[in-house]
């Protein structure tokens, strides 16, 4: 094997998977584990200060490979760290033996569960019973088990969800089953099948979104919207680092993660300033609110259930992006251990956004406008019947964002017995029952914030827009103040989003002061809207593995194992082994390295409009420049108009422009020159 890559974060190659799969398979072999099952092989990123010093630098860090492994039947899991050197094989660093944990549920346990389910006597007959013969038509979603662990009685189990199909690309979840089988993916058998007391009445009618069955018409009065740059892209690309106006950065993407963003600095005067050292999303959870059985067992942690990598799409061009596109692939692996290459797993491109800023001198018409561009990081991963569309956003003024958008298909499901109208869902079609739901996110933002050291004497606080009371100081009533609060320990660090109040989070570098407001350079955290929280209560088993959801904000000391909210094994935990771990004791956040976990999300009441296929529901947030710089970033900006766009005349045809005066404002003006 030779070692190709030459920055430690670069993901591992196809050479280097294969590489670590045969050391991994040399060890078993060694060890005596038997049957082996490659459920991750993976980078192993270095550490932030080894890291940290390369850059400055040091020595390059260790290339290291990580693999999590299974020796089916047996349920232990074996962690494994492997050595990269250039043009030597793979070795062994360390390993250790895990009991009591489950890995992630991989591509491949997806499908080997349907096909388990599908092989199985009783399955089969109960599904002749509701008129499903040819197994071909049944889809089998499958779901990691959300039990207690009496419940789970040590075995590796998934419940699938079942659905019919009148043909082979017809949309199964409109004819939703009442089979849920549970199968133990060790023994490979099916151990329990949940169903109603008689054979309900299973619906009949077709509802499709596929091209190729759907029953128009057609719209007839959309015409092409092409994105053009006759110049090309404005940014540069080698290997996985990437420049962008003043933005520079890295591109990473894993299994589990997908998308992560290293070593994010803005060049404001020819010096590089540090912002983001890293950031990803790190966790969701998707509860369900239908208390009945079997459906108290239906929630999803979809990254650490599944992983977002794992489920990435393959993303296609003039469809899923528009523009001068640039892809980054992606080297996953299957069970076998071999590398898995996704083409186009990460898209990049450039936006018009509209404006950035525009102001025009009313007294004598002067206008002076600059338009927004943005450039967009984008992967899309289908989670079972869910298509999570994940967006981070680079604007010219500093600002970074990041952005879900929510869409495909609503998990359905039939009436409970006796019911007659859902009590806990809404009918989308004759029928079909879509439960409500939510979906809640939690990224984790390990800041820099001019701190060339990656973010050690950051400050976090808390900023509240108050009311001023009636006084000698506000007569007339109209004051109001922004009130900071410096949050100095992993207690008080852990928020709720306040709208009424305006509130925000300032991560501050108290070592560089801004020469105009003479106050800490800043970044702030804004809420998209009013991002819900937890609906179940505490002591459920969603409230005791979900914690990350009970709050929007939570900061935490520097931890390079500190990774995941929920824990590092989700999959069947009965409670968090993340944040509630790490914040149970009382700790300090002054010269601490501050990491910033920020949940958000949906509560998704269903609407029928949801269904067949779902439009974009969209959640997210920004982090904004507070007093990072000296003035507007965004003044640098050339005027110019695009000489592109057209005036459309009444007959539908284009129209010279025309350079008329209207309440003093010149068209012709309109950005900067005439």
């Amino acid at each position: 094997m030779t070692v190709t890559t030459t920055h430690p974060l670069d993901p591992l190659s196809a050479e280097e998977i294969s590489g670590v799969a045969a050391a991994c398979k040399s060890l078993a072999k060694q060890e005596g584990w038997g049957s082996l099952r490659f459920n991750v092989i993976s980078l192993k990123e270095p550490a932030k200060a080894d890291l940290l010093a390369f850059e400055a630098g040091g020595p390059a860090p260790q290339r290291q490979g990580l693999a999590i492994l299974q020796a089916p039947p047996s349920s232990v899991v074996y962690e494994v760290t492997l050595a990269l050197q250039p043009g030597e094989e793979a070795t062994v660093c360390a390993w250790q033996k895990l009991e009591g944990v489950e890995p992630l549920a991989s591509p491949d346990d997806c499908f080997e569960a349907e096909a388990i389910a599908k092989a199985d006597p009783q399955v089969v007959e109960l599904l002749a019973e509701r008129g499903f013969t040819d197994l071909a038509l049944v889809a089998c979603d499958p779901w990691s088990v959300h039990a207690p662990p009496q419940q789970l009685q040590g075995r590796r189990l998934m419940q699938l969800f079942m659905y019919g199909r009148s043909s082979p690309d017809d949309n199964a979840y409109a004819h939703p089953l009442d089979l849920v089988a549970l199968v133990d993916m060790h023994q490979k058998c099916v151990v329990a099948i949940d169903k109603h007391s008689k054979a309900p009445q299973i619906p009949a009618s077709d509802s499709n979104y596929h091209a190729e069955l759907f029953p128009g018409p057609w719209r007839q009065d959309i015409k092409p919207l092409n994105v053009l740059q006759p110049e090309g892209p404005s940014f540069s690309v080698d290997g996985m680092a990437v420049s962008w106006q003043k933005w520079s950065f890295r591109v990473g993407f894993n299994y589990r993660e997908g998308l992560v963003l290293h070593q994010l600095s803005y060049d404001d005067g020819g010096k590089q300033r540090p912002v983001l050292h890293r950031a990803s999303l790190v966790e969701m959870a998707v509860p369900y609110g239908d208390p009945r059985e079997p459906f108290q067992r239906k929630c999803a942690f979809d990254v650490g259930d599944y992983g977002l990598g794992y489920c990435a799409n393959s993303l296609a061009l003039g469809c899923d992006c528009l523009g001068h596109i640039h892809y980054f692939d992606a080297a996953l692996t299957n069970s076998s251990g071999e590398p898995v290459l996704l083409k186009n797993a990460v898209c990049m491109h450039e936006e018009d956004v509209g404006l950035l800023w525009k102001h025009v001198e009313y007294r004598n018409g002067h206008s002076e406008s600059r338009r927004s561009r943005r450039l967009v990081l984008s992967f899309i991963s289908t989670v079972v019947n869910y298509e999570y569309a994940f967006y981070w956003y680079l604007y010219q003024d500093g600002t970074i964002s990041f952005e879900i958008k929510l869409t495909g298909e609503l998990s359905t499901n039939l009436l409970s017995e006796g019911e007659a109208h859902p009590t806990h869902g809404t009918l989308v079609a004759p029928g079909v029952n879509a439960q409500h739901h939510q979906h809640l996110f939690c990224a984790r933002l390990d800041m820099a914030v001019d701190d060339a050291q990656g973010g050690k004497g950051l400050l976090v606080s808390e900023v509240d827009a108050v009311r001023m009371p009636r006084s000698a100081d506000n007569p007339h009533g109209n004051g109001f103040t922004a009130e900071e609060t410096d949050l100095t320990t992993t207690s008080e660090a852990q928020r709720v989003a306040a709208p009424e109040r305006a509130r925000i989070w300032k991560i501050k570098n108290p070592s560089v002061i801004n020469p105009m407001s003479k106050a800490p350079v800043a970044y702030k955290l804004m809420p998209m809207g009013a991002s819900p929280l937890l609906l179940a209560d505490e002591e459920s088993l969603v409230g005791r593995r979900a914690v990350f959801a009970r709050k929007h904000l939570w900061v935490t000391p520097h931890s390079d194992s500190q990774c995941f909210p929920a824990g590092d094994y989700v999959m069947q935990a009965s409670d968090c082994r993340g944040l509630a771990l790490w914040t149970k004791e009382d700790q300090s956040l002054v010269d601490a390295d501050p990491v910033i976990w920020y949940s958000f999300g949906v509560t998704h009441i269903v609407r029928v409009e949801d269904f067949p296929v779902m439009p974009v529901e969209v959640t997210g947030f920004t982090l904004k420049p507070f007093g990072f710089f000296s003035s507007n970033p965004g003044l640098d900006i050339p005027p110019g108009r695009n000489a592109a766009s057209k005036m459309h005349s009444a007959n539908g045809g284009a129209a010279a422009a025309t350079n008329g005066v209207a309440h003093g404002v010149t068209n012709g003006a309109c950005c900067g020159k005439p």
